[in-house]
């Protein structure tokens, strides 16, 4: 597989005239979705740009990352389809490579492309379990058109004490992964010390860095400078809700929130990764060997 730098170092000579015609090209509007050839990397686009060696795209992927590539002929995937991305025609009001997205580009919530009319996959036997009622709300919001198409079901977990009950019950296998979100995961706590008691080759654990999913969610999403320290001890959405003047009823503060999250762009990238790491794993194939 060529690198990014391969493209550079080696262009095609091929006079513009001579080649052939049978790769479409598709205007690169701002949030179409397409994968580079080369690398493999898949992301929205953000902006099209002049440089000395020719129009580049930057694409940014699901986790915040952005990079930048050449616009090479035949040089990306659409819907699993060989493109040439251009450079979209400046519209009245709008910069190159804004305007709206191109048909076909849609983006579900979590920054996949969307797949119109495909139906629920039947649930797989492997499951992902959040600790949380609003982590769960979070999930299913942001990510629930892919874990639909994936087959993923989504469980509450009320605590992490709960967990070793859950894993026996559910016997995980190679065809049965199960994967745990919980919250805040510390060195030597407790709650550590169960994920490393469940965990295993079909069980993985993973936590986020937050005290409270809330804290997930992007400060300027959430209409807020910052999130406020609370003082140990505290209930930290009861204190989080007075030093901000939201309602104190934490869960009518708590749809307020999820109201703002519209897609992926609207949380941590700490959040993000643990999640696709989830999916990932519940998703995989089961080895051969296994």
């Amino acid at each position: 597989m060529r690198s990014r730098n391969d493209r550079y170092d080696n262009p095609d000579l091929t006079p513009p005239w001579k080649r052939a015609r049978t790769v479409p090209e598709v205007a690169a509007e701002r949030d179409l979705v397409v994968e580079e050839v080369s690398t493999g990397f898949c992301g929205a686009v953000v902006r099209c740009e002049k440089t000395a060696e020719g129009p580049t795209v930057t694409l940014e992927d699901r986790f915040g990352k952005h990079r930048v590539f050449p616009m090479t002929a035949a040089g990306f995937l659409l819907e699993g389809r060989t493109v040439t991305l251009v450079r979209p025609r400046a519209k009245a009001g709008a910069g190159a490579g804004g305007g709206a997205p191109a048909a076909g580009g849609r983006l579900t919530a979590s920054g996949s492309l969307a797949v119109p009319g495909a139906r629920a996959r039947v649930a797989r036997a492997g499951r992902i379990y959040v600790e949380g009622r609003h982590d769960a709300e979070l999930v299913e919001k942001v990510w629930g058109d892919d874990l639909r198409i994936e087959g993923v079901v989504v469980e509450y977990l009320e605590g992490v004490d709960d967990l070793p009950a859950v894993v026996d019950a559910f016997a995980p296998g190679p065809g049965a992964r199960l994967g745990v979100l919980v919250d805040h995961l510390v060195p030597g706590s407790k709650e550590s010390r169960i994920a490393e008691q469940v965990s295993g080759d079909h069980v993985l654990v993973v936590g986020h860095p937050y005290i409270d999913i809330w804290e997930a969610v992007k400060p300027a999403s959430a209409g807020i400078r910052a999130w406020p320290r609370i003082p140990h001890g505290q209930d930290w959405k009861t204190g989080v809700c007075a030093a901000l003047g939201w309602p104190q009823n934490t869960g009518a503060a708590w749809q307020q929130l999820l109201g703002r999250v519209r897609s992926y762009k609207d949380l941590e990238p700490a959040l993000l990764g643990r999640v696709e790491e989830l999916i990932d794993f519940v998703t995989a194939p089961a080895s051969p060997t296994a």
